[in-house]
């Protein structure tokens, strides 16, 4: 097999964006408030829910 035959991989690391490099400028959330902001969202669906329909 000569050289010419063969087939150039690229890089390993190509096309990839390395998204933790980057800083954004928006609000820092902790997972905690993510799942309590979920958790009151809901509760407050379900209130709303059932009190609308007097």
């Amino acid at each position: 097999m000569s050289k010419k035959d063969k087939i150039s991989l690229p890089a390993s690391g190509a096309g990839l964006v390395r998204y933790f490099d980057e800083e954004s400028t928006g609000p820092k959330v902790s997972p905690e408030q993510v799942v309590a902001i979920t958790i009151v969202l809901a509760i407050l669906c379900i209130i709303l829910r059932f009190s609308s329909s007097g």
